[in-house]
């Protein structure tokens, strides 16, 4: 029997691949689904981890959090240009099996100092799998369908980080801290072997400038670090300025060779395109709203409302799962909600929403009446600005640059997220006993920060239309194949 080829059919787009896509798609939400979730997920594990590592002060279990986050946000730019290089599926691979041996290790470390190190190796496995989970999607789908997969890929990882700490409180008061680590590795299983059904698709280039990713590396880290701490340390700890200007340093250095290095570790030329820029300050300015909103509601249950941590966790819960929706229904109505509305009508929603809460800060719980709308609204807001901005800078760069421009953009917000957390933590430690006015305070600043996200949403594309560039090359090939890209 023969078959027959249609003259018109897309070469680029083989047969085949359209009933793998919902496979593909599941690939790239379940890595940034679990990436995500391990920023919040251990959260409420403090206590747990209190009574077995009884010699450890909370201080230096804070570093279980701190450690992951400063690793994940020093490797996503450098890995979001290498899975361009060296491609993404392998980088996905090496990404997942890092991050699932990381997290048994995690689960089963014999004293803190294990657990430690564990989990910031678990950090640097979630660098590596994030830029090319979307890449591997967005380099596999038509353009006519990548707005909505990067709805569902947004989505998959704002539920993760806003599900993370309820579902941390549960599994620590069923099952004890061990289980918040456990829970992922089955799931990393299941990714490594999904990968298969991925295509593996370069940009062609040599291995980019291994020095100035080292030093783009450890500026970030040095300078997350610095941000993160420095509330504990003090600003005008020799420590926190060391850290930060270090970090600044290096991460100067790193663009000024880049600027001139044939082969950059940081696609600087990325920022020539206006509407690409402009993505990178809204998720700056995003990262620095979303982060401390998510600890700073915990928060506010906990100590004004005297809700237990887990009632605390699900009380969250609404408002994760409508971030999820409204991320999905700004990608699937991308024709009617592009990136510009959503990042715009998105932002002024949490900026009505926060201040509505700023003003009222009840000292008393009123859920119904008054979490739960709240917690609506900013799920909508959240959502919609989510998806608005991943959408805005993957598809304002040419196809061989997805992974690359992701990985900058998610710098951006995870560098925003740790300077929004040490402004928490600055204003609470300082208006401690005063009640509610330092959560009232925090809740102005996400007010500002928010109309500030909005009008830098001015700068987007309404129609963002990726660069020409040439088109990605299957691995260990120059020629993309159907055989190639979509392995048997």
């Amino acid at each position: 029997m023969t078959t027959h080829t249609s003259p018109h059919a897309d070469p680029r787009h083989p047969p085949g691949r359209e009933g793998r896509g919902g496979l593909v798609l599941l690939l790239a939400c379940g890595g940034s689904f679990v990436s995500l979730l391990d920023v919040t997920i251990a959260n409420l594990a403090v206590p747990d981890l209190q009574r077995d590592f009884d010699d450890a002060s909370v201080a230096d279990l804070t570093w279980v959090m701190s450690l992951y986050a400063i690793a994940f946000a020093a490797l996503l730019a450098p890995a979001g240009r290498l899975a361009d290089v060296v491609g993404r599926r392998r980088l996905y691979r090496v990404g997942i099996t890092v991050f699932t041996a990381a997290s048994a290790a995690c689960a089963f470390a014999p004293n803190l100092a294990t657990l430690l190190a564990a989990r910031a190796v678990q950090g640097l496995g979630a660098a590596a799998l994030v830029p090319a989970s979307l890449a591997i999607v967005l380099a596999q789908i038509p353009p006519a369908r990548r707005a909505a997969a990067i709805g569902a890929w947004s989505a998959s990882a704002s539920l993760a980080a806003a599900l993370g700490p309820s579902l941390g409180g549960v599994l620590v008061d069923l099952f004890g801290w061990r289980s918040v680590f456990l829970i992922t590795v089955p799931i990393g299983l299941g990714l490594m072997f999904l990968t298969r059904v991925a295509g593996d698709t370069r940009s062609g280039e040599r291995t980019p400038d291994l020095v100035g990713s080292a030093f783009l590396a450890a500026g970030i880290g040095t300078l997350v670090l610095g941000v993160t701490q420095g509330s504990a340390w003090g600003w005008g700890d020799a420590r926190t300025i060391g850290c930060v200007a270090g970090g600044l340093v290096l991460i100067g250095a790193s663009v000024a060779r880049a600027a001139r290095h044939p082969r950059p570790g940081i696609e600087v030329g990325l920022w020539r395109s206006r509407p690409y820029a402009y993505a990178n300050v809204v998720s700056f300015l995003f990262g620095m709203l979303l982060y401390p909103w998510m600890l700073l509601g915990v928060l506010y249950l906990t100590q004004i409302w005297q809700y237990s941590e887990l009632r605390a966790g699900f009380a969250m819960t609404h408002g994760a799962v409508v971030s999820a929706v409204a991320g999905l229904l700004v990608g699937k109505y991308a024709r009617l909600v592009n990136p510009r509305i959503a990042v715009i009508g998105g932002s002024l929603v949490l900026a009505g929403t926060a201040l509505w809460i700023g003003l009222a800060v009840p000292e008393e719980p009123a859920f119904a009446a008054f979490w739960l709308p709240s917690g609506i609204l900013l799920g909508i807001g959240i959502g919609a600005v989510s998806t608005g901005v991943s959408s805005a800078g993957a598809l304002s760069v040419p196809p061989v640059k997805f992974a690359g421009a992701t990985g900058l953009n998610l710098t951006a917000r995870q560098v925003g997220g740790a300077l929004g957390i040490a402004v928490l933590a600055t204003v609470l430690e300082r208006e401690a006993g005063n009640g509610t006015d330092g959560f009232a305070q925090l809740f102005f600043m996400i007010t500002g920060l928010a109309v500030l996200t909005a009008i830098a949403g001015l700068g987007l594309a309404a129609r963002p239309q990726a660069a020409p560039g040439p088109p990605p090359q299957a691995a260990g090939t120059s020629v993309t194949s159907a055989r190639e890209e979509i392995p048997a």
